[in-house]
């Protein structure tokens, strides 16, 4: 069955990358010029230093605790934070924040961190879970001491449906690797979790991410900056059925409830209108004019080549669950606060990749889908763009260029070797106290439609890079 699924894999490429501002026409051969980058500071370098596993320690009073699973309870949705004190360890730099905020996260993974629904805190025999969350250092005492190295706030996300743990830290790695500078920044961590004075938990290996917010902002301002624009803008958070097609005010939130809004506005709270007018603008640009209009207008609006390399990298490690194709996961922002802005796409959301295919109504097999028709034309913004020869050229061009075995993205030699220095790091740590995810297993997640898939395995026919390569070289 693998094989005759694979012999469906026939499509095409061309090969590029990242070119400067204008686009130069490329000769045969001729290597891709690197695009901007330096979205990193002091704050981003220290945290998400890959050389060291670092720890997060979380200590909270059994009282908050069984407040926060009764905020769980009433609403799976919860946003609300109970108090704690966060305590960072970073090889023998220790930092420790008393009155920062703990939260839970996640979308359609959220799950409640012990127990079953209405118990409260087990202090003799608990039942640990692992689930998704958010520390806030700064949440509630709004001064310098009150962060982790110039951090306030991290995200920490478990490896549901990732038996690799590898999937989103390779996503995210390989964004940066390609200049995508509006990628954020994540590295594997070491999570803790103390109840009073009772035994500290281990909760094992997490993934510690960068939050999309206004900090996210302002640590790239100059960049925003140099194209006319700041970091003060209107950030929008995209979910399931922000496919860019209606402008129904039932579609916008101003991040006022937990009900999943397709857009969500995160920053300039008190503007909401002005900015749900400003992306009802976008909407309309980008769903009502001409094709020759549209062109001009998003070759303004946009840093398209930036644009086009993310989505490559998105199609290239098989994002089904992204904008194009399923309307989910990503961030929109807009660098003014008229209608001469230029937007950005933020990528979000990359444990469905690398062989996880979910059974979507555009595909099954992730792998051999074909990138020039990835999603649908009914979620208009890439598929108008690449309707255009220059800008369809480009993106081919890109996504060849992260196939090529002499560079280190997607080619499978390197890829294995990332992975494998990644393993080597974690691999003493797996086993913890909720007995959960105890092992690293070479599998896609198990509710996935394409079960053969692996990474390490250079069988050519179940190696996702190998597979996706010989896809992509046929296009």
């Amino acid at each position: 069955m693998r094989r005759a699924l694979l012999l469906f894999a026939v499509l095409a490429t061309f090969s590029c990358g990242k070119e400067r501002e204008d686009l130069v026409p490329r000769r045969e051969g001729r290597p891709a010029e690197a695009p901007i980058t330096g979205a990193r500071d002091k704050a981003l370098e220290y945290i998400f230093d890959e050389s060291i596993l670092p720890e997060v320690h979380i200590g909270v009073a059994s009282s908050e605790w069984n407040r926060l699973l009764a905020s769980f309870d009433a609403d799976i949705n919860t946003d609300e934070y109970v108090y704690c004190t966060a305590t960072y360890i970073k090889d023998r730099d220790t930092t420790v924040v008393p009155f920062s905020g703990l939260r839970l996260r996640g979308n359609s993974s959220r799950r409640r961190p012990e127990g079953s629904f209405g118990e409260s805190h087990n202090s003799s025999n608990p039942s640990w879970h692992h689930a998704h969350f958010t520390v806030n250092f700064h949440k509630y005492m709004k001064d310098s001491k009150h962060k982790v190295h110039g951090m306030e706030k991290l995200m920490l996300k478990w490896f549901k449906d990732d038996p690799l743990y590898v999937r989103e830290i390779y996503c995210f790695d390989l964004f940066r690797r390609y200049g995508v500078w509006t990628a954020l920044n994540d590295v594997h961590c070491r999570v803790f979790l103390k109840i009073d004075n009772e035994k500290e938990a281990y909760f094992g290996v997490y993934q510690m991410m960068e939050p999309v917010d206004d900090h996210y902002l302002e640590r790239r301002k100059q960049i925003f900056r140099m194209f006319g624009g700041h970091e003060n803008g209107y950030l929008w958070k995209c979910r399931w059925a922000s496919s860019l097609q209606s402008t129904d005010d039932k579609n916008f939130d101003n991040n006022t409830d937990t009900k999943n809004h397709p857009y969500t506005l995160k920053t300039r709270n008190d503007e909401f209108p002005a900015a749900r007018e400003m992306l009802k603008d976008f909407i309309e640009k980008v769903n009502m004019r001409s094709d020759e209009e549209f062109w001009d207008w998003i070759e303004r609006a946009c840093d398209v080549k930036l644009l086009l390399r993310t989505i490559a990298v998105t199609v290239a490690v098989g994002s089904w669950d992204d904008y194009w194709n399923n309307h989910n996961n990503w961030y929109l922002y807009f660098d003014r606060l008229d209608n001469d802005y230029k937007f950005y796409y933020i990528p979000f959301d990359f444990d469905y990749t690398l062989g996880t295919s979910g059974d979507t109504y555009f595909q099954k097999d992730a792998a051999i889908k074909d990138p020039l028709h990835w999603g649908t034309s009914a979620y208009p913004l890439i598929y108008r763009i690449i309707q255009k020869a220059e800008w369809r050229d480009y993106y081919v061009a890109c996504l060849k260029e992260l196939c090529d075995p002499e560079k280190d993205y997607l080619d499978y030699h390197h890829s294995i070797a990332r992975i494998e220095s990644w393993h080597r790091k974690i691999s003493p740590y797996i086993m913890n106290d909720t007995g959960e995810d105890c092992e690293i297993r070479d599998e896609p997640a198990s509710f996935g439609t394409t079960p053969w898939y692996r990474l390490l395995d250079t069988d050519p026919l179940v190696n996702f890079f190998r597979v996706k390569a010989r896809v992509i070289n046929n296009l």
